[in-house]
């Protein structure tokens, strides 16, 4: 269930997903609510482009890290690929 970022002021999050359209966090949503999951989407900006490297604004879905591999079995069976942080120790 979406939950306010204010809910886990005190807690750690782990960063699952970040949707860059509209109707793609809006999926994610449902599969993450009828999981039954615990999850807060905050609009923030990243980067995007390959060879035109631009400023953009997406979803990006966090969950508690106790919830994180309940988290990304759901959105795997869906088709969505979690975020991986590519600077992330091994």
């Amino acid at each position: 269930m979406r939950r306010r970022p204010e809910e886990f002021a005190d807690r750690e999050l782990v960063l699952l997903y970040i949707a860059k359209r509209l109707s793609e966090a809006r999926e994610l949503e449902a599969v993450l609510t009828a999981a039954g999951l615990d999850y807060v989407v905050v609009a923030d900006r990243y980067l995007g482009g390959v060879i035109l490297r631009r400023e953009r604004v997406g979803a990006f879905f966090y969950v508690l890290p106790e919830s994180e591999s309940a988290a990304r079995e759901a959105m795997q069976r869906h088709g969505f690929r979690p975020f991986s942080d590519p600077f992330a120790p091994a």
